[in-house]
């Protein structure tokens, strides 16, 4: 008994040490809800890329590790690229009509398969240095009973955290300020992100990954340059 609520704390722990920043990401996804960007999209991506942090974190729990940090931390050219395309392009989300309050079970289906929903989980996964540093050690010193109680807290938590962040965006003073002003600001934010990841992670200290950053950001810019170009024709 004492091993089992030691797992659950020591999961309460784990999440919050590594996942409270995020709430503030989903602040700003919530607050950019529209006709092609909803709800659901976000949880889903949230969940799609903790399970990707998790997955990436769980060979330790076998003796190894997947990838070197820093090569993780090329991840933090997404928030960047996303950042950079959104400054450059900040009307996209202005046209877009409200969103329709429906959500069957269908949409949410479908919403797993959506760019939406994965552009979600790449921000979240490229958020998601500190929860490698701490679930890997985390993982390795657990045995199977304690992994399995860790893990199962860990995605009761996401669903937490995915409906503390949509009821702060209905407090009527947060969601005037990020509605009014998260176009705004949102760029900013992502590139600061992205930029910090590739700090933390040591990438930039590698003159090799400082030009494979530069080129990943600069096609990513170009991918979604066509995209728009192709959405406007």
């Amino acid at each position: 008994m004492d091993d089992f609520i030691g797992a659950i704390s020591t999961g309460f722990a784990a999440f919050a040490a590594t996942n409270l920043d995020d709430i503030v990401v989903l602040l700003l996804f919530f607050s950019q809800v529209s006709a092609t960007f909803r709800h659901q999209h976000i949880v889903i991506g949230q969940y799609l890329g903790f399970t990707a942090l998790v997955l990436a974190s769980l060979p330790s729990f076998f003796g190894g590790r997947l990838f070197p940090e820093a090569w993780i931390g090329l991840l933090g050219t997404v928030p960047i690229a996303i950042g950079i395309n959104r400054l450059l392009n900040p009307a996209s989300d202005e046209d877009e009509t409200p969103p329709q309050p429906e959500q069957s079970a269908n949409s949410w289906l479908a919403s797993l398969f959506s760019p939406q929903a994965y552009g979600v989980a790449a921000v979240t996964i490229a958020n998601g240095g500190d929860n490698l540093s701490i679930y890997v050690p985390l993982f390795a010193s657990c045995t199977w009973e304690d992994l399995g109680v860790i893990l199962a807290v860990f995605f009761s938590l996401v669903a937490v955290l995915c409906y503390a962040a949509y009821r702060f965006t209905q407090v009527p003073t947060l969601a005037k300020l990020f509605t009014r002003y998260g176009n705004y600001f949102v760029p900013f934010i992502l590139i600061g992100l992205g930029i910090y990841i590739l700090m933390d992670s040591h990438t930039l200290e590698s003159r090799g990954l400082t030009v494979l950053t530069v080129g990943l950001i600069g096609l990513c810019l170009i991918a979604e340059s066509r995209d728009a170009f192709g959405d406007s024709a």
